[in-house]
C-alpha cells in the first residue's frame, strides 16, 4: 500500500530536487494545467500506471490553481504544486523537468498585497528580491457590540475609518505597483480574505491584475516588513507530495529537507 507525505520547498531546493530526480525504471511525467476538471484529468493520466494513488492525484491536480506535476516510476513517486502556473500539458515517458526548471529560474516580477483591518505592507519583487514596498497601519475601531441611535453613529463612524484606510492603501499601492520597468507578472494577496475583497472592491487599480492571482497567503500574521519578506519566501516555495511503501521520506526528499 503506498503511503503520501507531503512537504515544502524553497525555490533553490525545488532546483536541487528536480535535478536530482532520475527516472530509469519504467518512468513518466505528466504536466496537468489547472483548470481541468477530474474528468479530463482522469482522461489525462489513462496512459500513466499511477496505482492506487490516482484518485488522490486526481483529486489534488482538480484542486491545484497552479496546476501539478507528476513523476512516478517503481522508486519514485512525486505530484508537485509549483508556485507559478503550469500552462502545456503533456506526458513523457520519462522524467521530463525542464518546464518546471523553465519556471523557477524565471525572476518573476510580482505584486504582493498584505492586508488586515489597520495594517497593510504592499511590495514588489523580482524574482526573490524586495525591490520595493509600503508598509503601515489604520486606526480602525473595533465593533460597537451594544444596539441603539449610538451603535449606528459608531457603525458609521467606521466605515468612514475603513473607507479612509482603505483608500490610503489602494494610494500606495499604484504608488509601488505602477510601474514603467516592466509588467508585473503575477500578484499575490495576504491576509483576512474578507479585508481583501474589501479593498478589492474599493481599489479599481488592482482589478487589472485580476488575471494574474497566485493562490492567496491567508495564514499570513499581522502586515509588516519582516512579513513581507517571509510572504516572498512562501510565494516562491513549492509543495510537494511522495508516495512510498513505507512512512519514510525517499532520499532525495530527505536529504533536501533536512538541510
Amino acid at each position: 500500500m503506498l503511503i503520501a507525505q507531503s512537504f515544502n520547498l524553497s525555490r533553490q531546493k525545488m532546483l536541487a530536487f528536480i535535478d536530482e530526480l532520475k527516472g530509469t525504471d519504467s518512468a513518466a511525467s505528466l504536466y496537468i494545467p489547472a483548470g481541468l476538471s477530474p474528468h479530463q484529468i482522469g482522461k489525462l493520466t489513462e496512459k500513466v500506471n499511477l496505482e492506487n494513488a490516482l484518485p488522490q492525484i486526481v483529486e489534488l491536480a482538480a484542486n491545484s490553481k497552479t496546476g501539478t506535476a507528476v513523476f512516478w516510476s517503481r522508486s519514485q513517486k512525486y505530484l508537485i504544486t509549483p508556485p507559478f502556473p503550469i500552462v502545456e500539458q503533456r506526458i513523457d515517458d520519462s522524467f521530463i523537468v525542464a518546464p518546471l526548471q523553465s519556471m523557477l529560474i524565471h525572476d518573476y516580477r510580482i505584486a504582493i498585497v498584505l492586508v488586515r483591518l489597520g495594517a497593510y505592507a504592499i511590495g514588489l519583487c523580482q524574482g526573490e528580491n524586495l525591490i520595493a514596498s509600503k508598509v503601515g497601519t489604520g486606526n480602525i475601531h473595533s465593533r460597537h457590540r451594544q444596539g441603539g441611535s449610538s451603535a449606528k453613529r459608531f457603525q458609521r463612524h467606521r466605515e468612514k475609518q475603513m473607507e479612509y484606510f482603505f483608500t490610503r492603501v489602494c494610494g500606495h499601492a499604484q504608488e509601488i505597483l505602477r510601474t514603467e520597468a516592466a509588467p508585473i507578472d503575477y500578484i499575490v494577496y495576504g491576509g483576512a480574505w474578507t479585508t481583501i475583497l474589501l479593498l478589492q472592491k474599493q481599489c479599481s487599480f488592482l482589478s487589472q491584475f485580476d488575471n494574474r492571482n497566485l493562490p492567496a497567503l491567508l495564514d499570513i500574521a499581522e502586515p509588516r516588513q519582516r512579513v513581507l519578506e517571509y510572504a516572498i519566501q512562501r510565494t516562491w516555495s513549492s509543495r510537494i507530495i511522495e508516495w512510498n511503501e513505507d512512512t519514510g521520506y525517499g532520499q532525495i526528499a530527505t536529504s533536501l529537507t533536512n538541510n
